[in-house]
């Protein structure tokens, strides 16, 4: 019985790895298109139609997301903990109106700031693979991360705290 335990342990910790491993390679894969320039977004208007003025002087995570996006729910609770300590801007794509994307945010508990983005053009522009992804700029604009897919809080944690210190 012990050793059944320790086999289908050892066969759950080998997969977890392998499966991690691979959404990293993924990743990478489908991040080396993305817009690799300076961050260069003009002040933009949010669902809640206030003015979004981008910092200047502290790194941004800017977030690329969708409603229709299961991924992108599952990860919305880690960049809402990111967004309660650090600069983000999510940017919901094709996701309907702003009604539509409040209502949603509002369904699954999450309140960041978010541009809607209803025809693509910004994802288009930051040639956005796949949802999610996720940019992160030091306080110059500079882009220092980006990550297609699923990132933990506390990967975004970290790769904000590097961008923060660089």
């Amino acid at each position: 019985m012990k050793a059944n335990i320790k086999k289908y342990l050892k066969e759950i910790v080998t997969f977890i790895v392998l499966m991690t491993l691979f959404a990293n390679i993924m990743s990478l894969y489908k991040a080396q298109n993305v817009n690799k320039q300076a961050l260069s977004l003009v002040n933009l208007t949010l669902i809640n139609d206030t003015k979004y003025i981008f910092p200047t002087n502290k790194p941004i995570l800017i977030h690329f997301w969708a409603t229709w996006c299961p991924v992108c729910k599952v990860e919305s609770h880690n960049i809402q903990t990111i967004a309660n300590h650090f600069e983000v801007l999510t940017i919901a794509v094709k996701s309907g109106s702003d009604i539509t994307i409040e209502q949603y945010m509002k369904e699954n508990g999450i309140n960041y700031k978010v541009y809607n983005d209803d025809e693509g053009f910004l994802a288009s522009e930051y040639k956005v693979p796949a949802y999610p992804t996720t940019f992160i700029y030091d306080a110059k604009g500079n882009l220092v991360f980006s990550e297609v897919g699923y990132t933990s809080t506390f990967g975004l944690w970290i790769r904000m705290l590097w961008a923060e210190f660089k």
